[in-house]
Formats: structure tokens, sequence, C-alpha cells
């Protein structure tokens, strides 16, 4: 068996061979498709490929994954023998990436499979998208507020808005650049839709993706993106380890007889889910349940922002509990669930039942007794939640729930 690592760059990867228990060098390889092709014809299926993760890695590791025994992802982050390294070229990093592997020392990387990688493109399109048209808002309402031009009371970017919005007493190349960014806007927001429905369709046929919905204030984008960022969810073996995954665990240094430190949160792993669920907090918080009462008793020791990152990281913990034992939330609100379902089936462009004889499946929604039948429940949850709070407080040493337990324990 040969062990072939490959230091990978953007346009070529310099390439070492293990066998034998020697290390060769063999050359540079062009990161081109007919290249690398010709390149895997010289490859047995026994033969073993390590490979740094990096922006081209997912191409190389599905050219040459059905030609070899096993394509094995190192994580750059954590190969301290080639980030420390004093004396750093491209044939000794390749050279101990071989030599780690065999060694069995390797820290890899999972490789998603291509229906999760395909969502992942999805979702950080959707994203680029959302951003490129919040920077176009920002500016128009720059020129606004440089001539000193109230802000519109109602929403700008609607048809109304846009015709206020072209009244305005503008220079005419202020208006120009007006007219520029609301005709992107406009074009933006054709393939934002496009991609809501590629997304929405995607969600339908996705069970874990309605399984997270059923948690308030979670919605279609955060789930999928949840979806998405997870892939296999045993390949996480306890609620930590996916916390430290969204890098929402907290930085922890400890060194001799002096305590540890814990600082912030190391926002090392998939940022995007991470900010998915930060925001999923923020909208939590105004919404009534236990989660609610959670984020308020954080904000009340540590502010606002500290209570949103502290539900985000529970929130990655219930996501672990729920796709593991494949679950729904336990304090769902029904009916809010069937509007948002319905809600995405029309965004993926199901018919409309508009003006028909039956109810739909979101008509309960419609009901305000409904609404705030549910809103009751949730809100008995909330309080269930700060008694508990209360009578922890007053049986644990240290003032914080479970504090308690664990003295028993330890």
């Amino acid at each position: 068996m040969r062990i072939i690592a490959l230091d990978v760059h953007r346009s070529f990867a310099q390439m070492a061979i293990l066998e034998k228990g020697k290390i060769q060098d063999a050359g540079r390889i062009d990161l081109e498709r007919s290249r690398l092709l010709q390149f895997a014809t010289k490859l047995k299926p026994d033969d073993e490929i390590v490979i740094e993760a990096t922006g081209n890695t997912s191409a190389i590791v599905r050219l040459l994954s059905p030609l070899v025994g096993r394509v094995v992802i190192a994580n750059p982050i954590l190969v301290r023998a080639i980030a420390w390294a004093k004396v750093k070229t491209d044939k000794i990093d390749a050279a101990v990436l071989a030599k780690l592997h065999a060694s069995g020392f390797l820290p890899e990387v999972w490789m998603p499979d291509e229906e999760t990688e395909t969502r992942r493109r999805v979702v950080a399109e959707r994203t680029q998208l959302v951003s490129q048209m919040t920077r176009l808002k920002n500016r128009i309402h720059s020129v606004l507020h440089a001539n000193l031009i109230p802000p519109y009371k109602g929403t700008l970017f609607s048809k109304r808005g846009k015709v206020w919005l072209m009244a305005q007493p503008l220079a005419e190349d202020q208006r120009r650049v007006v007219l520029r960014h609301v005709g992107e806007l406009e074009r933006l927001g054709g393939e934002l839709a496009q991609v809501d429905k590629s997304l929405a369709q995607t969600a339908l046929q996705e069970p874990r993706v309605e399984r997270l919905m059923t948690i308030t204030g979670v919605d279609v984008t955060v789930a999928l993106s949840i979806v998405a960022a997870v892939g296999d969810i045993e390949r996480f073996s306890s609620p930590e380890k996916l916390v430290s995954y969204f890098g929402l665990n907290p930085r922890v240094r400890q060194s001799g007889d002096k305590p540890a430190y814990h600082g912030r949160i190391t926002k090392q792993g998939r940022a995007h889910a991470r900010s998915m669920l930060v925001e999923a907090a923020w909208v939590i918080s105004g919404v009534p349940g236990p989660l609610r009462a959670f984020f308020m008793r954080i904000r009340d020791k540590r502010g606002k922002q500290a209570a949103a990152v502290a539900t985000a990281r529970k929130l990655a913990v219930i996501v672990w509990h729920m796709l593991m034992k494949e679950e729904d939330y336990t304090w769902s609100r029904p009916a809010l669930l069937d509007w948002k379902l319905r809600k995405l089936e029309l965004t993926a462009g199901y018919p409309s039942h508009r003006g028909g004889r039956a109810k739909g499946s979101a008509a309960d929604y419609s009901n305000k007794s409904v609404r705030d039948r549910e809103r009751k429940t949730m809100g008995n949850a909330e309080e269930v939640y700060r008694r508990f709070v209360a009578t922890w407080k007053q049986k644990s040493p240290s003032g914080r729930p479970g504090a308690a337990n664990e003295v028993r324990q330890t």
C-alpha cells in the first residue's frame, strides 16, 4: 500500500509518496481536470490519498475517490507540524502529511456527500444575494440622508416606496445612482426568489427541516442552513461536539495551579450556521416560551449580546437531541407550524387555494383564539421554567441551575 500526500495550492499540488517506510518526492501535478485524470490512471486500488482541506479539495476528492482505497482530508488548523514549522516548504509539507497519516496522528475532516455539498452551495448563494441587496439598500439610504430627506414611513422598496423615492429632490447624478441601485435591487430580488423557490422545494423533501421548524423562531432558512452544515448527525457523539462545530463553545485557558479561564466563543467552525442560530435566538427572545425565559435570565446578568449567543448555544444542544432522537420540539405550536409549512409550499410553487370552500392546512393560524391559546401555553411553560430556576437558585451553592447536582456527584 502506498500513501500519496498532496500539498494542494491554487493551480498545482506537490506530491510525496510513502511506500515501505521510505518517503520520496514525486514532483508537482497541475490541478486541471485532464491532468488530474491522467495522474489517476497511475494510481492503484489500495493506495491512500492524503490532502489538506482547502477551496478545491472537494473536486479533487470526487475525481480520485473511485480509483483508490481511501481519500483522507486533513484539518489544516490542527496539523501543527505544518502550521507551526520553522522550516516550511511544499515538499516538507507533503512529506509531513504522509508521515502523520502513516502514524495515525493525522486530524481528519469529514467529507460531505454531494447532496449536502449542493445544499451548502445554494445556502451560501442566498446569503451572498441578501448581502448584496442589503449593501445596495444602505447606499440608497445614505443618499437620502446626505440630502436631508427624512426616512420614508412605510416600506421604502415597495411599489409605493419607489414612487416616493423617485419624487424626491435629488441632484441629477445622485438620481442616476438611486435609479441604478433600484434596478439592481429588482434584478437581485428576482434571483433571490428563484433561489428561495429551489430551497423551498428541497426543504419539503427533507423531514429534518420540518422537524427543526417545530421550534418557534426557526424558519426554513435557519433550518436548512443547519441541516446543510451538520450533514450526518451521527458523526457528533455528543451535543458538545456539535456546539464546538458551530464555534459556540468558549475558549478555555488553563495551566499549572491556576484556575481555568473561560473567554469568548471560539468562532471556529461553520460561520453561516452559527449566524443563523444567533439570528433565531433574537427572534426567540420576543416570543413566549422556555427559551425566552432562558434568554431573559442571561440578559439580566450579562446583557443582550451574551444572551443571544448563549441561547444560540442552547439551540445547538436542542438541535442535536432532536436530530439524534428523531423527535420534534416539545413546546411546538401546531398552528404556527402549519402556517410555516403552507408558506413554504407557496414559495415552492404549489397552487394557491385562496377562495375555496374547504379550509386550508394553515386556517387555524388565522383564528385569533387559536393563536392566543398557543401563546398562553408557551407562556405557562415559560413561567414553569422561571420557577424551576428560582427553586434551583435556593438549593444550589453556586446560584445556578444544576450546580447542586454537580456538587453531589463530585
